[in-house]
């Protein structure tokens, strides 16, 4: 590679991380302030859930499609369109509310339109990293990505209560269309390899049918999506019920929780940065099946801890694997897989990995009122390594 190519396409994906984490940065904003007005008018969790709902199913839904489209059309302009459709229907509620119309089923309705936009461009963004980074660097700029959206999560929800306590919802609403039309034009001057795309005039549902098809026959790829999903629905009593715990074990003040949201955080990002300066693993299954192992093992000690001191320690220890285990995860699907099979194949695991939390908190959220959170933590934290040492065997 010459000193031309080389600066050329760190350029590129210098922009593509840039444009994608100006929408995240955006959309997370959007995201908080809309659940934190529907808190403070309604107060009920009846109206949480379905905002969560909204949120959450359509891009779940659409996923399959989103891939589908993600292999048969230009990456990059997809990715600019779905910025563009989410953004339009941002400014549509803004509009909306500004002119008096301040209906909680019109946020709905937005959210769920925002969530399918989400849905289709989500296959596309992970599908097009190798078209633009060289497979020798792909684990370096997914570690810096993971770190830079690690400092977004980070600072989003703080941006978000800032920006509706000083200028209210509207404008808050209007802060991520910019930062979508900023994100849009940064996208556009991205420079992206020639894409393979078939010429082949096959119908949508065949094309689903050919992508899952792929992935059964895989045996690679069927082995890691089972055991991806297992492990999100296995990881679900600490992301979900983990202010539930702190609450019953720990105390009730809120710099509880707000230190272990920073702690988490703080892990990623340490995370994300060993591996922007690893550059490289050999051998990603074997990573993959470590931080298996490595969560069994610091939920272990998160279900015993009696101090809250030191199941900080462990969630900081959580935190920095997730970026490690999702970065090794998608390199090794991108390095595996056909390219023109990519975005397919990342929809199904983005419908694998984000079904996992809904169906496993419809079991986990009624069994905390049965038994202590600690032993589900426990029996996770078990199972999860029983998870590791398996898929080691079997990769």
């Amino acid at each position: 590679m010459s000193k031309k190519e080389k600066n050329n396409w760190k350029i590129s994906a210098m922009l593509f991380l840039m444009s994608q984490n100006l929408s995240l940065f955006g959309s997370s904003i959007v995201g908080y302030a809309a659940i934190w007005h529907i808190t403070l008018e309604t107060s009920s969790g009846f109206w949480m859930m379905l905002a969560t709902i909204f949120s959450n199913l359509p891009q779940i839904i659409i996923s399959l499609w989103g891939g589908a489209l993600a292999d048969k059309f230009n990456r990059k302009y997809m990715i600019m369109v779905a910025d563009g459709f989410i953004a339009l229907a941002t400014l549509w509620l803004a509009i909306s509310y500004w002119t008096g119309f301040q209906n909680k089923i019109l946020l709905l309705i937005v959210l769920a339109i925002r969530s399918t936009g989400a849905g289709i461009q989500s296959p596309a963004v992970n599908s097009i990293y190798p078209q633009i980074v060289p497979k020798e660097y792909l684990t370096k700029i997914l570690g810096v990505n993971q770190t830079t959206t690690a400092v977004c999560s980070l600072f989003a929800p703080v941006v978000g209560g800032v920006l509706l306590g000083s200028i209210g919802l509207i404008w808050t609403f209007m802060f991520d269309v910019v930062t979508a039309i900023t994100a849009i034009a940064v996208m556009s001057m991205v420079t992206v390899k020639r894409q393979h795309i078939s010429t082949n005039t096959s119908s949508m549902i065949s094309d689903i049918r050919a992508g899952i098809g792929y992935v059964f026959k895989h045996s690679e790829l069927r082995t890691l999506i089972i055991f991806y999903a297992i492990a999100f629905i296995l990881l679900t009593p600490a992301m979900v019920l983990s202010p539930l715990m702190i609450e019953r074990t720990f105390g009730n003040e809120v710099w509880l929780l707000t230190a272990n949201e920073i702690v988490w955080t703080i892990g990623s990002f340490v995370g994300g940065v060993y591996i922007a300066l690893k550059k490289h693993h050999n051998n990603k299954t074997f990573v993959i099946s470590v931080c298996f192992i490595a969560f069994g093992i610091a939920f272990g000690f998160m279900s015993i801890s009696t101090h809250f001191e030191m199941y900080l320690i462990f969630v900081l220890i959580a935190g920095f694997i997730m970026p490690i285990l999702t970065t090794a995860q998608t390199v090794y699907v991108q390095e595996i897989t056909e390219p023109n099979m990519l975005g397919r194949v990342f929809s199904i695991i983005q419908i694998a990995s984000t079904s996992a939390l809904p169906i496993a908190i419809l079991f986990s959220g009624p069994l905390a009122d049965i038994i202590s959170i600690q032993s589900m933590l426990f029996v996770s934290g078990i199972l999860l390594l029983i998870c590791g040492v398996v898929y080691n065997k079997l990769r």
